[in-house]
């Protein structure tokens, strides 16, 4: 009842901040990085992050949820509350990554640090080095997801196949508290979409995944690559693409449209048929990881996979 509950809510909000921020002419102008076509509202993660936060209190009450885990996550109110700003009036970029170490230091703190990096032949358990890896993975995961959120329905969907994989592996409830909060507000985000998530939605988002793939990991190492894995469609594009950058030379700080599923957008697929496609590939991923008892040799097929769809994507729309 409690996910119902969460789902009709988070619609609700995002239907009420939508036409609020209609009336309020609070709309994402077209420019040379968008993918839509037609000024729309923003920041309607807003109804993500106060329905997820709501439910995890209510977990938390009902001893549903670890507690290192829940304080840990709880510190994602922090990220929401400054993005839900950065909607609105564009901080400074300093002023946003020192709230991103400031919450990567804090979650990292609740769940007692980062154990160890399993790489199968040998594994890394220097606490310095393993908890400065776990302080830049939870600041990367919470920009990319933000790069990321670009087309109707992307990032929204990719949330939703992380928490049913996650529960399918893990059972944890939390994970049905993200589906219910993120598919309310993605009825009104599916192409094409009347409200926008906004920072305050994609930042939160990638940090959760980030304290996740943390979390489990401190129970079982290999669970590492699982997240990893789940969600290398977000990180591979995000990461290969900058790299690609750098090595162009290019002005990292600069806005672009260079990530894959941009320019497959540019190439001439709609929002909803590259967010279809998507799921199809985090289909196979997740089919990787229960077809292939070795993570490892999981994690290397996934990148093969990944670097050839970047290949086809290549020949559709050139990386210039």
């Amino acid at each position: 009842m409690i996910y119902l509950g969460l789902f009709i809510l988070s619609f609700v909000l995002t239907y009420l901040i939508k036409n609020f921020y209609i009336k309020k002419s609070l709309v994402a102008q077209v420019n040379e990085r968008s993918s839509h076509t037609t000024p729309t509202p923003h920041g309607g993660g807003i109804a993500i992050a106060i329905c997820w936060f709501i439910g995890l209190f209510i977990l938390y009450f009902e001893n549903s949820i670890d507690t290192s885990l829940f304080y840990s996550l709880l510190v994602g109110i922090i990220i929401s509350f400054v993005s839900f700003f950065d909607d609105l009036f564009e901080l400074s970029p300093k002023l946003r990554l020192f709230v991103q170490a400031l919450v990567a230091v804090l979650g990292i703190y609740f769940l007692g640090g980062f154990n160890s990096l399993d790489f199968g032949l040998f594994s890394i358990e220097n606490q310095i080095f393993t908890n400065i890896f776990a302080f830049f993975m939870i600041i990367w995961f919470i920009n990319l997801y933000n790069f990321l959120d670009g087309i109707d329905g992307y990032a929204g969907s990719e949330a939703i196949f992380l928490a049913l994989a996650g529960f399918v592996l893990f059972a944890d409830s939390h994970f049905l508290v993200i589906v219910a909060c993120v598919a309310g507000f993605l009825i009104l985000n599916w192409h094409k979409a009347k409200i926008f998530m906004g920072d305050v939605g994609s930042t939160l988002l990638g940090y959760n995944v980030a304290i996740f793939t943390i979390y489990y990991s401190n129970y079982e190492s290999s669970n590492f690559w699982v997240w990893i894995i789940l969600f290398s469609l977000f990180w591979f594009d995000a990461t290969f693409t900058l790299i690609r950058r750098k090595l162009n030379k290019e002005k990292l700080s600069q806005a672009h449209k260079k990530h894959a599923y941009q320019r497959l957008h540019q190439s001439g697929w709609k929002h909803d048929k590259i967010v279809i496609a998507s799921i199809f590939v985090n289909i196979l991923l997740f089919g990787l990881i229960f077809s292939i008892s070795n993570v490892f040799i999981s994690f290397i097929f996934a990148m093969i996979m990944l670097y050839a769809i970047m290949k086809y994507i290549d020949k559709r729309k050139a990386f210039n």
